[in-house]
């Protein structure tokens, strides 16, 4: 799971990320905040950790920025206001919930999980995006720019994996098990085999380079 961190102090920011990762989520957390609901929007990730008290849009504006735009990722508030007004104006904004600071860490975790089994049901994501190419789940197909080219049921299970690890790599074996889970069979030839057409797809978006290989670690986007 995929949690988008808005937090400016940059102690906190790191204390997150890695409380997060140790936790085996996969952590966007910015340095600076310009044009944050953009940013959330192009990671679209399963919750977000947002900050109020910002440089630029507080953290209130920028969910209700969300909210205007459809988007409906969990958001918690996480801040140091501990005014009442303020938590019941994040949950009008469209928050899901709301965490003073100091925060415990087992209490935080307990409530990110428990925000994500709560409203995973509602989000499941039909569509990804990475560095500007975008996966539609619904459409079976990937685009980027103007250009959308059509995928077989395997090529999009292939990368709908890799999309949900973008910036990581994943095992080529645990890409085959993932397959077999979806009674889709093939062996290591034929994973590689889809590969290659993925990519030449990719190349006719103009992303040549969209997937890495690594020997021994396996494919990443």
């Amino acid at each position: 799971m995929h949690i988008f961190v808005a937090e400016d102090e940059k102690t906190i920011r790191r204390e997150l990320t890695i409380l997060l990762e140790n936790a085996m989520y996969q952590v966007t957390a910015p340095e600076n905040f310009e044009n944050i609901p953009d940013w959330i929007t192009e990671a679209s990730p399963d919750l977000i950790l947002l900050d109020v008290n910002l440089p630029g849009m507080s953290g209130f504006d920028i969910c209700t920025s969300l909210r205007q735009r459809e988007n409906t990722c969990p958001v918690i508030f996480l801040t140091s206001r501990t005014d009442s007004m303020d938590e019941l104006n994040g949950m009008l904004r469209g928050g899901d919930d709301y965490i003073t600071k100091p925060y415990q860490a087992p209490i935080l975790l307990a409530r990110i999980a428990a925000v994500l089994k709560r409203t995973r049901g509602n989000t499941e994501k039909t569509s990804y995006s990475y560095e500007n190419v975008r996966l539609d789940l619904l459409k079976c197909t990937i685009s980027c720019d103007e250009k959308e080219v059509e995928l077989t049921k395997n090529e999009m299970k292939i990368l709908h994996l890799l999309f949900m690890h973008a910036g990581n790599y994943v095992a080529r074996q645990d890409l085959i098990e993932s397959l077999w889970d979806n009674q889709i069979f093939i062996d290591d030839n034929t994973l590689s085999v889809h590969v290659t057409r993925i990519r030449e797809k990719l190349r006719e978006l103009g992303r040549d380079n969209f997937i890495q290989t690594k020997r021994g670690m396996g494919y990443r986007i």
